[in-house]
């Protein structure tokens, strides 16, 4: 696999923490109508081939937001073609200039405002389920990553075997800038990219695109965009359940590509210095140091990403990360479970319909969250996202029967 065997910065030994989990082998022994349309029959299509399937989100409009009818589509499609011994391998992409640019996070904010909390607790339910079953899928699986990806939409993909990116492909996790926290699974993969490079990718909503995606491990392939097409139909005439065979295809159109001497992941050693403090006021302190002494821009940009988010969530996505590094990924969507339907049942703040409201609804983009300040933010304010959310039942993963890659 295209490694960026250049890049000095990624040389650690914490980026073996993701690359042991992005690069499991599992084993195992009518052409559809691209029509942009948001009818609920057509947003997810389905390519039959020769001996494999693949999925086709199908939203463009809407940038392929992910819907509870979409991605329940999902789990059936997949439990099934689990089961056909037919099927060699599965693939995923996207319609239009994106993969997946997460939830409809407006119709949630819509349904809670309504007082339907139970079609979002089923929302939730509905996706992390079908994430875990990505993560413990049976056969192998290709996401063909070209275009926008940003929060669930990466979930929903990257705990698969092979995940190809573009030029096209840009990559992040904005979910603290609307008072919400990286979930489906972000803090399982995110918590082992290289050093505390999830932190900073999880607090500061800094995006990726597809040549850094590849350095740290969140991608496979690389190829451009332009061979994109020759890319698919290619792996449409494989017969073949091997990983290895799927692997080879893939490279046979990848490219050599380096970061750009301005990427993010040149920062390294300036993200861990920062970011590997134990609480938000001590990252903050070392970022404002770092910025009084030295001439690099990135510090003050840096503080003011984490300056236009959500204070609450901030220190509850910090938690959320640094739990996930000891933890399997049925229990880190099981905290993720809780901390979602916590942030829509308003117990403790209102920051996920305010900062929904401020960039996607009324688009002003003055949020006024609630604590408005870090220091205001206090440890049982933080502590209340991650228990039991009311009366609401717990999340429930098929644990027993299918064990989860650690």
């Amino acid at each position: 696999m295209q490694r960026l065997k250049a890049l000095e910065v990624v040389r650690r030994s914490s980026f073996q923490r993701f690359s042991s989990f992005s690069n499991l082998k599992r084993s195992f022994s009518a052409l559809p109508n691209y029509a942009q349309t948001d009818d609920l029959s057509d947003q997810v299509l389905v390519e039959g081939r020769p001996n494999s399937r693949a999925a086709i989100l199908n939203r463009p409009s809407a940038l392929n937001a992910l819907t509870t009818s979409m991605v329940a589509r999902l789990n059936r499609l997949y439990e099934s073609w689990e089961e056909n011994s037919d099927i060699g391998f599965v693939l995923m992409k996207g319609s239009g200039r994106a993969f997946c640019s997460g939830p409809d996070v407006v119709a949630l904010y819509n349904l809670s405002n309504e007082g339907n909390i139970e079609d979002c607790k089923k929302f939730f339910e509905t996706l992390y389920k079908f994430v875990y079953l990505q993560g413990t899928f049976l056969k192998p699986h290709v996401a063909l990553l070209d275009g926008i990806m940003m929060g669930a939409g990466a979930g929903i993909v990257l705990p698969g075997l092979f995940r190809l990116v573009t030029d096209r492909t840009v990559f992040s996790h904005p979910e603290v800038r609307m008072g919400f926290h990286p979930d489906a699974g972000a803090s399982f993969y995110l918590s082992r990219l290289p050093g505390y490079l999830g932190e900073y990718l999880a607090l500061t909503g800094d995006k990726l695109n597809g040549v850094e995606m590849i350095a740290c491990g969140l991608a496979t392939h690389y190829s451009l965009n332009a061979r994109f097409a020759g890319i698919d139909e290619r792996l449409g005439k494989l017969i073949t359940d091997d990983p290895s065979v799927i692997e080879s295809s893939l490279a046979a159109y990848g490219d050599i590509v380096y970061p750009d001497r301005r990427s993010v992941l040149y920062k390294l050693d300036a993200i861990d210095k920062c970011f590997s403090h134990d609480t938000l006021e001590e990252i903050l302190e070392a970022l404002k140091k770092e910025a009084a002494q030295s001439y690099d821009e990135w510090y003050s940009t840096t503080l003011k990403l984490l300056g236009e988010a959500s204070p609450l969530s901030l220190k509850v996505t910090l938690r959320s990360i640094r739990e996930g590094r000891f933890q399997s990924l049925d229990q880190c969507l099981a905290r993720e479970y809780r901390i979602s339907l916590n942030g829509i049942l308003k117990h403790t703040s209102t920051d996920f319909y305010e900062g929904v409201r401020s960039r996607l609804v009324d688009k002003d983009f003055a949020p006024k969250w609630n604590p408005p300040r870090l220091e205001d933010v206090s440890k049982e304010m933080v502590d209340s996202y991650f228990s039991r959310a009311g009366e609401l039942p717990e999340l429930e993963l098929p644990t027993a029967l299918r064990e989860p890659f650690i």
